[in-house]
C-alpha cells in the first residue's frame, strides 16, 4: 500500500501537538507541586503519638507553607487543573497521531523504532491517567511522569521514520499481539519506574532528616511527595500487572518466531535482553515478597530493569543488531 502523505502529515503534526500539551502539562503540574498545599497524609503519618504516653514527633518538612511567592496554593491547584486538561488532550492528540499513521499506511502503528517510543509513551500517559482518576496518586506528581513522557518522546523525534509499509518479516498478525503486549507491559514499566525513583527520594529525605543531615537535590523534592509506603505499593502494583504482560509478550514473541525463522529461540540479541529483562523483574517481585530486607533493595531493582528495557531497545536496535533489527533509521 502506498503511504497516504495527507495523513501521514496529519499525524505528524497531531505528534507535535501532543507534545506542546505534555509540556504544558509538565509546566502546570510544576506550578501545583511547588506551590500547592502541603501533602496532608505525609505529615499525619509522621505525626504520631509514641508507644508509652510520649509525645508527638515535631512537624516534618511536609507541614512547611509553600514559598513566599505570588502564587497562592488555589491558584496552584487551578494550575494543576489545567495541566490535568492539557495532558488529557495530549493524550488525545497522541492517539490522534497513531490513528492517523496507522490509516495512512494501512497497518498497525509499530513497526519501526519511532512508532514503538510512540506507542510506549501513550500507554504510559494512559496508565497515569487511570491512577490520577482513581485518585490512587497525587495529582501534582504528574509533573514527573510528564517529564518522563517529554524526554521519551524527544528521543522518539532523533529516530524519525517516515510512515511506510511494514518489511516482510512483520508482516503477520502476530503483530497485533506480541507487539502490542510488549508496548503495553513497557508503557506500564515506564510508570513503574518513576514512582520507583520518587519513592527513593522520599526513603532518602526521611533518612536524612532523622539524622539532621543537610538535604540536597534531589532530595530536596520529597517534603511534597507522598509517604514512602505509598510510592512503595503503587509501584508494585503497577509491576504486578505489567510482568505478565511482558511474559505473554516474550513467549508470544517465541512462537511468532517459530513461524518466521523455524525456531522458538535462536539466543538473537533481542530474544537474550528481552529474557534478562523478565528476569530483573521477576527478581523484583520476589524481592519485594521477602520481607524488609528485600523490600529494601527492590525499587533499586526495578531500576536496573528500566535500564534493561532502554538498552533491549536502544542498545539491541542501534548498536547489537540481530534479526530483530527493525529500527528503520
Amino acid at each position: 500500500m502506498t503511504p497516504d502523505a495527507g495523513l501521514a502529515a496529519a499525524s505528524n503534526a497531531t505528534f507535535v501537538a501532543a507534545i506542546v500539551l505534555y509540556a504544558v502539562a509538565m509546566f502546570g503540574y510544576a506550578v501545583e507541586y511547588a506551590f500547592g498545599r502541603p501533602n496532608r497524609a505525609a505529615a499525619a503519618q509522621r505525626q504520631l503519638v509514641s508507644v508509652g504516653g510520649g509525645t508527638a514527633e515535631p512537624p516534618p518538612d511536609d507541614t512547611e507553607a509553600p514559598p513566599n511567592t505570588n502564587v497562592t496554593p488555589a491558584q496552584a491547584v487551578i494550575s494543576g487543573r489545567v495541566a490535568t486538561i492539557a495532558m488529557v488532550l495530549g493524550a488525545l492528540a497522541h492517539a490522534a497521531s497513531l490513528g492517523l499513521r496507522a490509516a495512512s499506511v494501512g497497518r498497525w502503528p509499530w513497526g519501526n523504532m519511532f512508532e514503538f517510543i510512540v506507542a510506549v509513551c501513550l500507554v504510559g500517559v494512559i496508565a497515569w491517567i487511570v491512577l490520577v482518576a482513581r485518585k490512587t496518586v497525587a495529582r501534582h506528581l504528574g509533573l514527573f511522569v510528564m517529564l518522563a513522557n517529554v524526554l521519551m518522546l524527544g528521543v522518539a523525534t532523533r529516530v524519525y521514520t517516515e510512515a511506510a509499509p511494514l518489511v516482510p518479516a512483520l508482516n503477520s498478525y502476530w503483530i497485533a499481539i506480541h507487539v502490542l503486549a510488549a508496548i503495553l507491559a513497557t508503557g506500564i514499566f515506564l510508570v513503574g519506574f518513576v514512582t520507583a525513583v520518587l519513592h527513593l527520594i522520599k526513603r532518602r529525605y526521611v533518612l536524612l532528616t532523622e539524622r539532621g543531615s543537610n538535604v540536597s537535590f534531589p532530595m530536596t523534592l520529597g517534603p511534597r511527595l507522598p509517604v514512602a509506603e505509598t510510592l512503595e505499593r503503587i509501584t508494585w502494583r503497577l509491576h504486578v500487572l505489567a510482568f505478565p504482560l511482558w511474559t505473554f509478550a516474550v513467549i508470544a514473541g517465541a512462537i511468532w518466531a517459530r513461524e518466521s525463522w523455524g525456531r522458538y529461540w535462536g539466543w538473537d540479541p533481542k530474544e537474550v535482553w528481552s529474557f534478562v529483562a523478565w528476569v530483573v523483574y521477576a527478581a523484583y517481585l520476589h524481592s519485594r515478597a521477602t520481607g524488609a530486607a528485600g523490600r529494601r533493595w527492590a525499587p533499586w531493582i526495578v531500576i536496573v530493569g528500566w535500564a534493561v528495557m532502554l538498552f533491549n531497545f536502544f542498545g539491541v536496535n542501534l548498536v547489537l543488531g540481530g534479526l530483530h533489527s527493525y529500527a528503520g533509521v
